[in-house]
């Protein structure tokens, strides 16, 4: 667990977890499959997003996900989630983008 806003340089690996209590996570490098970052706050992934990434898990409806390639096994904010297989159908999938809500749906945008 990290507080606040926290930034991190590695590549998170398979199976680990990575929560920033209080604020966003920031991570300049990729994201592995099977890796999972929560932030109270947004997400940011300067890499591949391959894992989870769930953002503003304590309800914040204005917490985003940014990536520099979304290949992401699931996204979720305040608990609405799309996964891979919807990811996948979307037309940027592999490109740059944000993801945001309104109301109940995630929208993926290009940045």
């Amino acid at each position: 667990t990290l507080d606040r806003s926290s930034a991190a340089s590695d590549v998170y690996k398979r199976q680990q977890q990575i929560y920033a209590q209080g604020g966003d996570l920031v991570v300049t490098g990729s994201v592995s499959p099977g890796a999972e970052l929560l932030a109270d706050g947004n997400i940011h992934v300067y890499g591949a997003m391959r894992g989870r990434a769930l953002a503003g898990i304590k309800g914040n409806t204005k917490a985003r996900i940014f990536c520099q390639q979304m290949t992401a096994e699931m996204v979720s904010i305040a608990g609405q989630y799309k996964v891979c297989e919807d990811l996948r159908r979307d037309p940027l999938w592999g490109t740059s983008v944000q993801v945001s809500l309104s109301g109940d749906v995630l929208n993926i945008t290009r940045l």
